[in-house]
């Protein structure tokens, strides 16, 4: 529908338009990322449970997972406009 779900807030350290929702359930946090910067889709990139007790960032293999996800939507991207 075009809008932003209420509770998205810009993943930081990647590049813009790529949206984190943060869910609290029962003691457990769990995390969605999506990108809206591609012309043709919305691409889920990651969505997974956070474990570590450690402060509220996200892991780096998370990130790294979500970066070659990006890179892979942006060519998946590029082939639908064709």
């Amino acid at each position: 529908m075009g809008g932003k779900h209420i509770d998205a807030k810009p993943l930081r350290g990647l590049s813009p338009g790529v949206m984190e929702v943060v869910s609290d359930h029962h003691g457990d946090t769990f995390r969605a990322v999506y990108t809206v910067r591609l012309a043709n889709a919305v691409y889920v990139l990651h969505a997974f449970q956070k474990k570590s007790k450690r402060g509220i960032a996200t892991p780096q293999a998370e990130v790294e997972l979500i970066k070659m996800r990006l890179r892979r939507a942006i060519e998946i991207d590029k082939q639908e406009e064709r």
